[in-house]
């Protein structure tokens, strides 16, 4: 299988770092092919103010991320969860990468004013690997998990990925150096697990 690995922390020596390596180890030892992409490395600055009112060619990092795309089956998103959602350098790389004709189409359903879309990334599947500082008990059943459900269905769904696993890790402030090794144990075998 090809997996991608989308690292969305924007800090070398994160912990989603270390998580998202250890994913790709255990990927590795049970012979599957993975690339690790890195935004913190892509140059997204330019697409800050962009406002959608041409159309869009993609290219330079922004093609690469989706040629790397086109060749995974499975994509992984490691990333922090802050302020109860996604991380701005995600929510940017989505909104470039997952461009219309790539991730979707919009068409006209049977001539009426209702929006309908292809979906054009079916066939993949994803994993969410996310941490926080808050218990992830709390996030998910007190909060209602809003940045596990934006990428589930607002973003992965929308554009035909499916299934879409999720794991989540916390609480990171309060975790204990046994915590991050147990916790980067399951990421490993995540990596050897997926099909």
């Amino acid at each position: 299988m090809n997996i991608l690995i989308i690292n969305a922390h924007n800090r070398v020596n994160s912990f989603c770092s270390a998580l998202a390596e250890a994913y790709k180890e255990g990927a590795c030892s049970f012979g599957h092919q993975v690339q690790i992409l890195n935004l913190r490395d892509m140059e997204l600055d330019k697409y800050l103010r962009y406002g959608h009112e041409k159309i869009y060619e993609p290219e330079g990092d922004v093609l690469k991320a989706q040629e790397l795309i086109s060749w995974a089956n499975h994509l992984v998103f490691v990333y922090p969860t802050w302020w109860g959602g996604l991380p701005a350098l995600l929510r940017l790389f989505f909104e470039m990468v997952f461009s219309p004709g790539f991730a979707f189409k919009y068409h006209d359903r049977m001539g009426k004013k209702i929006v309908g879309w292809d979906k054009l990334l079916t066939g993949k599947s994803a994993r969410i690997i996310s941490t926080m500082d808050a218990p992830p008990w709390y996030y998910k059943w007190i909060i209602g998990d809003p940045g596990g459900k934006i990428m589930r269905k607002g973003i992965l769904g929308f554009s035909g990925i499916s299934p879409v696993k999720t794991t989540y890790f916390g609480s990171v402030k309060l975790s204990t150096e046994k915590h991050r090794a147990d916790w980067l144990k399951i990421a490993r075998n995540l990596g050897q697990k997926e099909r």
